[in-house]
Parts: C-alpha cells; sequence; structure tokens
C-alpha cells in the first residue's frame, strides 16, 4: 500500500501551511468528541432494543458486534483511502460516511426492523473508522514524539466528554420515552439520530474548508517490508483489541447490571445516569493522564491503571448493592488512559509504516465486537456479573502489555 510519512510540515501559520499546531489540535477536538458521543450512544440503544424487539443479552449484544465489526472490515481500506486521499480528506470522508449512516435510523423506525437498525450502525460505524484511522496518528504527530501519548490523551478526553454527555442524551430522549406501542418507542430514536447526522455533516463542510498542517507524503513511496514485521505493534494491537472489548463490554452492560439483569437497583433511565458517570471517569482520567504523562512514562501509568480495574471488578464480582455499583463504575476512571497509551506506545517507530500500523490498529477495535458477544452468552448462562470474568482476562494482557510487550 502507498505509506504516507508522518512528520507533519513545519513553517508559518499563514495560507501556504494553514493553521498552527494549537488551532489544529483544537479542531480535532471536535471529532474526538463526535465519536465518543456515538459510540456510546449504543449503550443507550441496547436496553432499548432489547425491550423493543423483546431480545436476550446476546442478541441485543449484536448492536455492538455490528458496530464493532466494521472495524474489523473497514480499517486496512481505511488505512489504503487515507494513503490516497490524504488525512484531510480522510477526515472529511469519514465524516459524510457516519452522517449518512446516522440519518439511516429514520426509515430504520419506520420499517420496525432490527436488521435495519444494525445495517444502519454499520454505516455510521464505517464513517467512524475512517475518522479513526486518520485522525488518531495525526494527533500524534502534531508535536514532539515525546509528548505523543500526552496529547492523544488530551483529545481523547474530549472522546470521553462525549461518551460522558451521550448517555444523558440518550435517557432523556429515548429511554424516557412513554411510547407504549412499538411503533412509538421505535420513533425515538429518529429525531436523535438525524439532529446527529445534521451535526456530522456541518463538521464535514468545516473541514473540507479549513487548512491544517500537512503531514508530508514521502513522494508517495512504497515502504519497504510491512508494519506487521514489528513485534511491539502486533502485541499493541491485541492490547487494543482487549481493551476496547472489555470496556465496551461493561459499558454496554451497565444498564442492565444495575436494572433486573444484576442489582436490582434501578429502572433504565436512572441507571443510565451511572453509565454517564462511568464515562466521565474516563474524561477525567484522560486530561489527568495527559498531565501525568508528561512526568511519568506511559507505560508505567498504564501498569498501574490495569493493575487498579481488575481489583474493582473483582470487588464488583464479589459484593453487591452500592458497594458493587460503585466499584464498577469507578473502572472508567482507570480505563481512561489505556487506548491512547496503547495506540501510542504501539505506532512509535513505525516510520513510513505508521498509517499501516493505524490501520491495523484500528482493526484490532472489532475486540468490541467479539468480547460483548462472549460476555453476552456467559451471562445469558452464569449470569451478568459473573460474566466480568472475560473482561479480568482482557485487562491481565493489558498488564503484560505495559511491563514487557511494549518494548521494542
Amino acid at each position: 500500500m502507498v505509506s504516507i510519512s508522518t512528520n507533519v510540515s513545519s513553517g508559518n501559520t499563514g495560507a501556504k501551511s494553514g493553521m498552527n499546531y494549537k488551532g489544529a489540535l483544537a479542531l480535532l477536538t471536535s471529532l474526538f468528541f463526535m465519536w465518543g458521543f456515538l459510540t456510546c450512544m449504543n449503550d443507550i440503544l441496547i436496553p432499548h432494543l432489547k425491550g423493543l424487539f423483546d431480545l436476550s443479552i446476546t442478541q441485543a449484544m449484536l448492536v455492538q458486534f455490528t458496530f464493532f465489526g466494521a472495524y474489523f472490515l473497514m480499517s486496512l481500506p481505511a488505512g489504503w483511502i487515507i494513503g490516497k486521499i490524504g488525512y484531510k480528506m480522510g477526515i472529511v470522508t469519514g465524516l459524510t460516511i457516519a452522517g449518512i449512516g446516522a440519518a439511516m435510523f429514520f426509515p430504520a423506525a419506520n420499517f420496525l426492523s432490527y436488521g435495519f437498525f444494525l445495517f444502519a450502525l454499520f454505516v455510521l460505524a464505517s464513517g467512524i473508522v475512517v475518522l479513526q484511522v486518520a485522525a488518531n496518528p495525526y494527533v500524534a504527530e502534531l508535536g514532539t514524539p515525546e509528548t505523543a501519548s500526552s496529547r492523544l490523551n488530551l483529545t481523547q478526553g474530549f472522546n470521553a466528554l462525549g461518551t460522558t454527555v451521550a448517555p444523558i442524551f440518550g435517557a432523556w430522549l429515548i429511554l424516557d420515552n412513554t411510547a407504549t406501542d412499538n411503533v412509538g418507542k421505535a420513533e425515538a430514536v429518529q429525531m436523535p439520530y438525524v439532529g446527529l447526522a445534521l451535526a456530522l455533516i456541518l463538521i464535514a463542510v468545516i473541514f473540507a474548508f479549513v487548512k491544517l498542517p500537512k503531514i508530508q507524503d514521502a513522494e508517495e513511496e512504497k515502504a519497504e517490508g510491512s508494519a506487521w514485521k514489528f513485534r511491539h505493534l502486533v502485541l499493541g494491537a491485541i492490547g487494543i483489541f482487549t481493551y476496547v472489548g472489555a470496556e465496551v463490554a461493561i459499558g454496554s452492560a451497565l444498564v442492565m447490571y444495575f436494572g433486573d439483569e444484576g442489582l436490582h437497583l434501578f429502572g433504565e433511565a436512572e441507571a443510565a445516569t451511572y453509565v454517564s458517570v462511568f464515562w466521565g471517569g474516563a474524561m477525567v482520567g484522560r486530561f489527568i493522564g495527559s498531565v501525568v504523562m508528561q512526568k511519568i512514562s506511559a507505560a508505567k501509568v498504564l501498569a498501574f491503571n490495569s493493575v487498579m480495574v481488575v481489583a474493582l471488578i473483582l470487588i464488583s464480582i464479589m459484593t453487591t448493592g452500592y458497594v458493587a455499583l460503585w466499584s464498577i463504575v469507578l473502572v472508567g476512571l482507570f480505563n481512561s488512559i489505556m487506548f491512547p497509551t496503547i495506540f501510542t506506545l504501539a505506532i512509535d517507530g513505525l516510520g513510513k509504516h505508521t498509517s499501516q500500523g493505524s490501520g491495523i490498529l484500528c482493526l484490532a477495535i472489532v475486540g468490541g465486537a467479539v468480547v460483548p458477544m462472549i460476555m453476552g452468552v456467559l451471562a445469558d448462562s452464569f449470569g451478568l456479573a459473573n460474566s466480568f470474568v472475560v473482561a479480568i482476562l482482557c485487562y491481565a494482557y493489558i498488564l503484560y502489555y505495559a511491563l514487557k510487550g511494549h518494548k521494542h
């Protein structure tokens, strides 16, 4: 594939070179916010569609299987596309595709079809894949390599802001819906997703007309060899797989876990508030991590957080009531820095293979499709709390990557 070198061109901030690094970073935060928002809306869709179509937990988890399955199918093509059209047009393309997918929720509700909803989610996720493959390495290169993890954690903080706001938004417009018939319940998703579609298209138009700092394409020469030859990248891809899988599985289960499928504490709308706290912890943790990793190595912070998450999940499994609730909610705080930290450790030193490496890492986000399904099968058989053991195994691997696997 055509590889893009990730040396951001230096120079003036005038018309030829576009805006400066800080201005570009500020604009790029809108992308991280939007895909965080859209991804976390799945946590609201799962219990809503479960009730609407009378699904088992495993069947409801098809929402995440479809959404994150798009990463498996589209990440490598997205890397190729960005190699051809560049990071900026890749961002515009991703936003447009995601906008089309969000708009498809309107006819999906009219047809009262679970399959149509899943197809709309796949299209929406395909757009987000293109955004991630373009934006993550772009942000990592908008400054010095030493602060790449800090910088990506900062933008991921805004991603977490989107995941924090989404459950509140979704609970208010979707879960609080008072319709008693299936048509009314299905229609509850229409206007929220049409609004999201319009917002995505608007952001795409803005990006189409702004000038961003350019990433040189090294005369479009083919990089020798393959990114797959880098051991720390391959192990990092497994780390992304396990992290995203565990995070998505836990986030997807929280509304059900706090309600009738687990702790019996709340109804769906009230439980969504605690989902917001879960993701809010990730937001706070990322901003803290952005500062901490200026002083402490990213690998050490990743190892510490992995140990904390395993301890918290074990506490939740072995207890009940509010102790179990708050221990699982606090997982979000320590989840915070994991994705951007694993990502930057994995692409470190790839050079001309960075765009392919980014595609491989985004391919690994398919963990968000696989792990929740495994957890759903176990939950239907052994109970939701017991199924969290799958997440513990995932975080144990992340601890290994932090201690040893990330080394070149």
